[in-house]
């Protein structure tokens, strides 16, 4: 195309680190402002803690997606000389998520993002150009939620309706004083163990999705207020939040309540557990908020990689501050006393096997084109600096090894457009789509290549698989307590930070790969780095039956 990309601001990795630091305390007021702002529309009265569970992970995302987009246009201004701009016109009410769900759904694409863009520049920054307004009827943004609802979906709902006040019917007689545990991660015969342990039958608790209520524009029309004085961003994002909070905290909140009742959860627990339900499952939140508001403890575990790794971390902290413990797959914060190292949940009584003649399986991630809530990755369009060091990796190997390289590629695409990228590098490379289950890949591999850092290669490491891994560590940051514990790694060759250093690894060890990865240095060095951050102990189940009876026996619950 004949045009001109804006240089990206955060580019500048150490204005990313500085703009998350400022961030932060932006949103410390504003969820005390919509604590007070919520509590008054709905005529309660919650704690801040119970909207930081609730409401949390959206404002987190929203304001920092916010702020992104409006630092670009601002830089565009002042960069370039603008006299126009085309909008596309867009039905602003399909691209109001119903839930948390949906806004994840939404932020990931286009239109939300054209909508973005477009009230900013038009209601907010308010230059003097000319804005030309581009219809883009047939265009179908969002499906989330409907104005129109058939018969059908209608006695769907009624009939669910009636089983789920059955179920509370049978909660309040079997279910009023339990362990509950949604989603842990726990392999399922460990969580079966741990739940007998604890003295109850195991069970698997049925998800409930969130209602569908409409759009209520009067009930949108306030403007935050903070306790204290406000910049020019922190004014446009308290204009803008009545306009794009979910409706599930709006207008579909009395409905939320509602299904909550009936969901034939135990309505006393002694202790709430998942490490997977506590951002994007409306429900399971309002539940456990409500159940935190009487002293029920709730419990989090850490669901993948990354974590106590990276400097900044919005999803880390949120998770680390709305829980009573949080259970690390090894490490630990003596300044956040509530992390437990447990050690990797998802690996507990779980071993792979790998074929000392197999292929080299070789991972890939793809991340959304545009920012959302911030840690130490690539963002946007940072991740075309990542596919480059891809090919450069592959590109480093003699012809007979890439024959070798069977190259996962994530399974959401983004926008990407993946494999036809690969297709235009390296046309002979051998794809798999991420269809298939890693597990079945690893077991026909005899080196796991990691270009990213996240679950995966801990799992590779912790189940022993030799193991090379390569990324840029300007896009991956390491916090000062990790630094350590990756030089380990790179002491013995796990770990690159050059395609070019891993590839000619690569090529030293293919035809005798255990001879590197038996050697003493490689197991000791292996060993210390799993201990802090992806453990299996001998018995995991002593300490989780510890942990749990603990929190129970000394939560102070007041029914």
């Amino acid at each position: 195309m004949n045009a001109e990309v804006l240089p990206y601001h955060w580019d500048n990795r150490e204005k990313l680190f500085n703009d998350y630091q400022y961030l932060k305390d932006i949103y410390e007021n504003t969820l005390k402002a919509l604590q007070k702002q919520l509590n008054q529309i709905h005529q309660v009265d919650h704690s801040l803690r119970y909207w930081r569970i609730l409401i949390g992970p959206w404002l987190g995302y929203f304001l920092q997606m916010v702020f992104d987009r409006w630092t670009m246009l601002k830089h565009a201004f002042e960069k370039y000389e603008i006299i126009g701009c085309r909008v596309v016109e867009l039905d602003e009410s399909s691209l109001i998520p119903n839930d948390m769900n949906a806004f994840i759904n939404l932020f990931i694409k286009d239109g939300w993002n054209e909508m973005i863009y477009s009230q900013l520049l038009r209601e907010y920054l308010k230059y003097d150009i000319l804005i030309e307004s581009v219809r883009q009827d047939s265009i179908q943004l969002n499906q989330f939620h409907n104005n129109s609802k058939s018969f059908r979906s209608y006695i769907g709902r009624l009939r669910r309706l009636g089983i789920n006040s059955l179920m509370k019917i049978k909660s309040h007689y079997f279910n009023q004083n339990e362990y509950f545990f949604l989603n842990t991660y726990l392999p399922p015969s460990i969580e079966d163990k741990l739940l007998l342990r604890l003295g109850q039958k195991p069970k698997k608790w049925k998800l409930e999705s969130i209602p569908e209520v409409q759009v209520n524009y009067k009930m949108r029309e306030w403007v935050l207020k903070t306790d204290i004085l406000v910049d020019v961003f922190s004014n446009i994002l308290n204009q803008m939040i009545a306009k794009h909070i979910p409706i599930a905290y709006l207008e579909g909140y009395q409905s939320l309540m509602v299904c909550t009742e009936y969901l034939g959860w135990p309505q006393r627990p002694k202790c709430m557990f998942t490490s997977v339900e506590y951002s994007a499952n409306d429900v399971f939140k309002a539940w456990s908020a409500g159940k935190t508001e009487y002293g029920v403890p709730l419990v989090i575990g850490q669901h993948g990689g990354h974590h106590g790794m990276t400097p900044w971390a919005f999803d880390e902290e949120h998770q680390i501050s709305v829980s009573d413990a949080w259970l690390s797959w090894g490490w630990s914060d003596e300044k956040k006393p509530q992390i437990i190292p447990v050690g990797n949940l998802k690996a507990f009584g779980h071993a792979v096997d790998y074929d000392p003649n197999g292929l080299a399986l070789m991972v890939e991630m793809a991340l959304p084109r545009y920012s959302y809530f911030m840690y130490a990755v690539p963002v946007a369009g940072q991740w075309l600096s990542y596919f480059e060091d891809q090919c450069r990796f592959i590109s480093a190997l003699p012809e007979s090894l890439r024959q070798q390289v069977l190259l996962r590629l994530n399974i959401h695409d983004y926008g990407w457009r993946q494999k036809d990228r690969w297709m235009k590098h390296i046309p002979n490379i051998k794809l798999e789509t991420g269809q298939e289950p890693i597990h079945n890949l690893i077991n026909k591999s005899r080196l796991y290549i990691s270009t990213y850092n996240a679950t995966t290669f801990l799992g590779s490491l912790s189940w022993n698989m030799p193991t090379i891994m390569f990324w840029n560590p300007n896009h991956w940051e390491l916090k000062n307590e990790a630094i350590p514990y990756f030089e380990l790694l790179k002491s013995v060759n796990i770990l690159h930070e050059t395609p070019e250093g891993a590839a000619r690894h690569m090529i030293d060890i293919w035809d005798d790969i255990p001879a590197w990865w038996q050697s003493e240095s490689v197991q000791n060095n292996r060993k210390e780095f799993c201990d802090r951050f992806s453990r299996i102990p001998e018995n995991p189940l002593d300490k989780l039956e510890t942990i749990f009876h603990e929190l129970s026996t000394k939560a102070k619950i007041q029914w």
